[in-house]
């Protein structure tokens, strides 16, 4: 059975951070290019981060800079460190796992900024 587990997730002030972490069970972690995903209220789920299975990064435009994408194969886990964080950066952010074959999901944690 196919696990992404968020954690990390809350309430913090603008100009805060958070560090998100997604651990992965089921899968063969190092054969999956691994993304963060965030969906606001009554938006579309849209990409923040992505790192392939070799290590390439890929950001959304609204988050160079101040967030930064990692993974641990060793552990298989993902993380999602953010910094700067604005109100704008409020969503559910979500883990997904992708391969030839697959796409797996998270249930998602909630990331609020306000003061």
């Amino acid at each position: 059975q196919v696990q992404l587990v968020e954690s990390g997730g809350g309430l913090v002030q603008p100009g805060g951070s958070l560090r998100l972490s997604c651990a992965a069970s089921g899968i063969i972690f190092s054969m999956n290019d691994m993304g963060w995903y965030r969906q606001a209220p009554g938006k579309q789920r849209e990409l923040v981060a992505g790192i392939t299975r070799w290590g390439q990064r890929t950001y959304a435009d609204s988050v160079k800079g101040r967030f930064t994408v990692s993974r641990e194969n060793a552990k298989t886990s993902v993380y999602l460190q953010m910094n700067s964080l604005k109100p704008e950066d409020t969503a559910v952010y979500y883990c997904n796992a992708k391969n030839n074959y697959e796409d797996y999901w998270g249930q998602g944690t909630q990331v609020t900024v306000s003061s």
